[in-house]
């Protein structure tokens, strides 16, 4: 089978990726980030009644036409304590920011343009326009106003906004679930004391929170050693409990103890494809095992996060009903960098932020795929295509950002 190419292989795990229907009713305060699964109606109109925008005077338009119009004070209208009363001529109310329009008045004068006088008395010293800083009823919008729609990812202003139509809760899309497994003799769990020739698994903290971040809910089925029975129970439990998406760490590959894909073959999986032209990462496995999409990640820690990065963080927000999350942007070169070979590289990076406000990517002058220490480091990765010609330093590239520069 041929190496296929990122954007290829990209496309083929999203188009294949089918998003779960399931839905939950949630509180509020519990909505942040999650994605609506119905449109959402307004209960009340807002603003309910026609009120204020600043403080000042509410007056018939007709008394204030001119500057200098002298006016009677007759109450006053505050938030939740409005003027029962009717403006007359030659009235006015004292009127607080939001607080309700009286009867008779179609304006506001703001404080500033009026000179108080004796006996509960003003004088305009300025004419605003006829329904000047007054809000009107339903401007925001009325009850039965759909403001909030299906797929719309719940923020700040929309859970706001859902809290003013007078909802308390929302119904989501429930978050996917993915199962992950590590695979391999060798691997010890994190606090461990190893001893010859074992290391400490890692990979699944760092693709277990790319994973969380956009939106899915993990379960870390553990280390599975190199046996087709162990591995096959371990989908089994990923299966049992109905995972969206099951990401198997090291294994993929063809090697004599490489026994994820073969095992995962045994269980019913259908094989799209496996390695990609990508530096690092190439030994990616995608496939599908009865409605569960199923990524076969390298073993090496930074192709791990690396194909995590580029494969399950898009692949769980389609899951997760979220809208692609854009990380590529363009930084000029701090040191030059080599040509490139047939695939793909993505090579760590320091990104710096110049006076102009642009970034400065310093690669790195170590890539080796299992330094960890250097990709932690790194707030971006350099995209290098296929067969891109040698690149000086100053010359402008592109970047995979992965974090904010310091």
């Amino acid at each position: 089978m041929s190496l296929l190419s990122v954007e290829e292989a990209l496309l083929r795990v999203i188009t294949k990726a089918r998003p779960p229907q399931r839905t939950e009713r949630l509180p509020l305060h519990d909505c942040l980030g999650r994605v609506l699964a119905e449109d959402v109606a307004a209960r009340v109109t807002h603003p309910a009644f026609d009120n204020s925008a600043m403080d000042g005077y509410a007056v018939r338009y007709e008394d204030i036409a001119e500057i200098g119009a002298e006016l009677t004070v007759v109450g006053q209208s505050a938030a939740g304590r409005g003027f029962r009363g009717k403006v007359g001529r030659g009235e006015t109310v004292r009127i607080f920011t939001g607080a309700p329009l009286p009867v008779g008045a179609d304006t506001v004068i703001i404080q500033e343009d009026t000179e108080k006088l004796p006996d509960d008395r003003i004088r305009t010293l300025f004419a605003p326009a006829k329904g000047r800083h007054i809000r009107l009823k339903g401007q925001d919008f009325a009850e039965g106003d759909v403001a909030l729609a299906a797929g719309q990812v719940l923020d700040a202003g929309r859970l706001t906004l859902a809290a003013g139509m007078n909802h308390e809760s929302l119904p989501v899309f429930a978050r996917p679930k993915i199962a992950i497994i590590a695979t391999g003799d060798e691997l010890l769990p994190a606090g461990s004391s190893p001893g010859p020739d074992q290391i400490i698994a890692s990979n699944s903290f760092g693709v277990a929170a790319i994973a969380r971040e956009n939106g899915a809910d993990i379960l870390d089925l553990g280390i599975v050693p190199d046996d087709r029975a162990a591995i096959a129970a371990a989908v089994a439990k990923a299966q049992s409990v109905k995972a969206d998406a099951l990401v198997t760490l090291g294994g993929a590959s063809v090697g004599d103890h490489d026994l994820v894909q073969s095992a995962l073959i045994s269980c019913g999986m259908t094989l799209d494809f496996w390695r990609i032209a990508m530096r690092p990462g190439k030994p990616l496995m995608v496939g599908e095992l009865t409605g569960m999409s199923v990524l076969g990640l390298p073993g090496n820690p930074v192709s791990s996060l690396v194909c995590a990065l580029l494969f399950l963080e898009p692949l769980t927000r389609k899951l997760a009903h979220l809208p692609p999350r854009w990380r590529l942007t363009t930084a000029r070169l701090a040191a030059p960098l080599p040509a490139n070979d047939r695939r793909q590289d993505y090579v760590r990076a320091r990104l710096t932020v110049e006076p102009d406000g642009s970034l400065l990517a310093h690669p790195f002058s170590r890539q080796d795929s299992s330094m960890v220490s250097i990709f932690a480091q790194s707030e971006g990765l350099i995209v290098r295509p296929p067969h891109a010609p040698e690149a000086l330093s100053g010359e402008t590239c592109t970047v995979l950002k992965l974090r904010d520069p310091a």
